[in-house]
């Protein structure tokens, strides 16, 4: 059955937005254009300068918003209580519902070197190629774990840079195992085929199961040191070897970027990949009423599932503030058949590419884990057991790691899983919210506070 027509767009009766989106990514951009559609009186805010997020960037995403007042170049830098964002450049925008699709960044693991100058991530590749069309170097190493990594190459590779190696840390022939999590996201698979024909036809090595284990170089990285990886994720003795390049994009997965909806009490739970995502219900509304999210926020699984997230939040969202959905039914039905289907696959495609159970044996004890306060591996360890910390917090106020100007938002998830390793526990929600809460999202100036 069809939705009865939509009304014209009616104002807040408090004079505020119906619905305020943060993040222009795949997902924000769908929450604002469906809830603009039901008549929704929408504020799209992002930091960046044009919408499309890190997925589009420099691309026409092609989403029609008619009806939404795009706010870019409008980094969202603080959420008050009443539902009122506080931005740079702008005045505060209030609504009567938030919705956050604030995306993730690149999450790391340290490793010797990994703090020489041509040592990145492969999302600060990406965005450099894609933003700049500035490539991070001549010869270069793509390593980690993830699809990512994939898209990341073979864009480096139609910028005419040589690619000596790409370094998959899982073992993707585990995809067999579950076919109908595959089957439900044929399109991934085809992505991933087409990234694996170029990487072929330009015969880059694609090697899985294999790490990078150190950066070496001195006033910049001039190769890396990679091994192979066994099944349970340990280093195989003997199999380490070297490869010359001037530029290395390492990361595994990605950390939600949380920083908003933490500020407004909003509740956590740790992932399937061991990120901390925000936990929502079945309409996407987190435990804080009127407080919703969508896409990698509430679980990391790319463009296509967080397009459908912000499809579904978009409808919830325009209902609760007393519009019509504009999805039909069969639409809905779509919808939420597709976003299960995707979810399976993401749960699967985190299990392929966890991170590997080993990596803490790659560093030595002089190895940098936060680059802000530089702070090695062996300060935190005695914070541990020499001093008796418990907890990331513990481990911050003993030794710094998470209080400079990342805020942990780079050494955050390895100071978590080496403080819970070395309590002889897992690692949980509570340990990653240590440096997940950060009561200013943003660089922020003095006058603006």
């Amino acid at each position: 059955m069809t939705s009865p027509p939509l009304g014209p767009s009616r104002p807040s009766p408090s004079g505020r937005y119906h619905v305020a989106v943060v993040g222009a990514g795949p997902a924000g951009l769908a929450v604002a254009a469906t809830a603009a559609a039901a008549g929704c009186r929408v504020a799209l805010l992002d930091a960046a300068p044009a919408v499309g997020g890190q997925y589009w960037r420099g691309r026409d995403p092609g989403v029609r918003l008619s009806g939404v007042d795009v706010m870019t170049g409008s980094a969202v830098w603080f959420a008050s209580p009443g539902f009122v964002l506080h931005r740079r450049g702008g005045d505060p925008v209030a609504a009567e519902r938030l919705v956050f699709a604030t995306g993730a960044y690149d999450r790391t693991l340290p490793f010797p070197g990994w703090d020489l100058p041509g040592v990145v991530t492969p999302g600060a590749a990406q965005a450099m190629l894609k933003g700049c069309g500035v490539p991070i170097g001549d010869r270069v190493v793509v390593a980690g774990a993830g699809p990512f990594l994939l898209p990341v190459a073979a864009g480096l590779l139609e910028a005419g840079v040589r690619v000596v190696g790409v370094y998959e840390a899982g073992d993707p022939t585990r995809y067999a195992r579950a076919p109908a999590a595959v089957a439900g996201a044929r399109g991934k698979a085809r992505e991933a085929m087409s990234y694996l024909a170029i990487l072929a036809r330009h015969r880059v090595p694609y090697r899985t199961r294999h790490a990078v284990l150190a950066a070496r170089g001195v006033a910049a990285v001039s190769a890396v040191e990679v091994g192979q990886l066994d099944r349970s994720g340990a280093l195989v003795p003997g199999s380490v070897r070297p490869v010359e390049c001037d530029a290395v994009a390492v990361g595994y997965g990605f950390t939600p970027q949380l920083e908003l909806p933490l500020a407004l009490g909003c509740a956590t739970r740790l992932d399937t990949d061991g990120s901390l995502v925000l936990a929502v219900d079945f309409a996407g509304q987190t435990t804080v009423p009127g407080v919703y999210a969508a896409g990698e926020v509430t679980g990391v699984g790319g463009a296509a599932l967080a397009e459908v997230e912000g499809r579904l939040v978009g409808a919830g969202v325009a209902v609760a503030t007393g519009h019509r959905s504009p999805l039909s039914e069969m639409e809905l039905t779509r919808l939420l058949r597709r976003r299960s289907a995707l979810r399976r696959f993401a749960a699967l495609m985190h299990r392929v590419h966890a991170p590997p159970a080993g990596w803490p044996e790659w560093l030595t004890e002089n190895t940098i884990v936060c680059r802000c306060e530089d702070v090695p591996v062996r300060r935190i360890r005695a914070a541990v057991t020499g001093l008796g910390a418990t907890d990331g917090r513990a481990v911050k106020a003993l030794c710094r790691p998470g209080m400079g100007w990342c805020q942990g938002r780079i050494c955050g998830y390895p100071v978590a899983e080496l403080t819970a390793r070395w309590r002889g526990r897992p690692l949980t929600a509570a340990d990653l919210a240590v440096f997940a809460h950060r009561p200013i999202a943003q660089p922020v100036r003095l006058g603006d506070l």
